[in-house]
């Protein structure tokens, strides 16, 4: 794989902005390809690209629209190869306080420190956003946890038997970390 990589802020939305669906096909693609290749993100196989448009389409447009979920993706020649959001509705004594969910880099894109640099990226936007603490949690002996660790986010504790695998009925645990801002 070649050529730069582009870390941006995903307003489908904003005046000028790409097709939305062509956006949303490629999202789909990279979440597809990841829970395939068996990273636990809240999905297990059999996975199809139509489960994962629905993914965006349902459960990631409508909070965007609401101002209470930003997404960054990396971009490579156009085409999108990573994702990271960041949830902003928290409870109102909560305020401080936002999730990182779903940093998702395209099989084909890995060890380039795409993830490392969508992370980065997502917390200027929690910082812009007077985030003081993220949260964040991942199957624990990852490569993703090692990440985290990496980034000076903080174990908070592990959950035994969080979620399910991908790729295996088994369960996993989950190690849930923090950052402060």
């Amino acid at each position: 794989m070649t050529g730069q990589i582009q870390i941006v802020e995903w307003l489908p939305h904003h005046p000028g902005a790409a097709s939305v669906d062509d956006d949303i096909t490629m999202l789909a693609e990279v979440l597809e390809a990841v829970v395939n290749a068996g990273a636990g993100v809240s999905f297990f196989i059999p996975f199809s690209i139509d489960d994962a448009r629905a993914f965006w389409i349902d459960k990631v447009m409508a909070p965007m629209r609401e101002s209470t979920r930003r997404v960054v993706v990396a971009r490579r020649e156009g085409r999108i190869v990573g994702t990271v959001q960041l949830d902003l509705a928290m409870v109102p004594n909560q305020q401080h306080r936002a999730a990182v969910a779903k940093l998702l880099v395209h099989p084909i894109a890995r060890r380039r420190g795409i993830a490392r640099a969508l992370m980065l990226e997502i917390e200027k936007i929690a910082r812009s956003e007077r985030r003081t603490l993220l949260t964040l949690d991942t199957v624990t002996g990852s490569h993703a946890e090692t990440l985290y660790r990496s980034l000076n986010y903080i174990v908070a504790g592990v959950i035994p038997r969080y979620a399910r695998g991908s790729l295996t009925p088994e369960l996993e645990d989950a190690t849930i970390m923090y950052k402060e801002l």
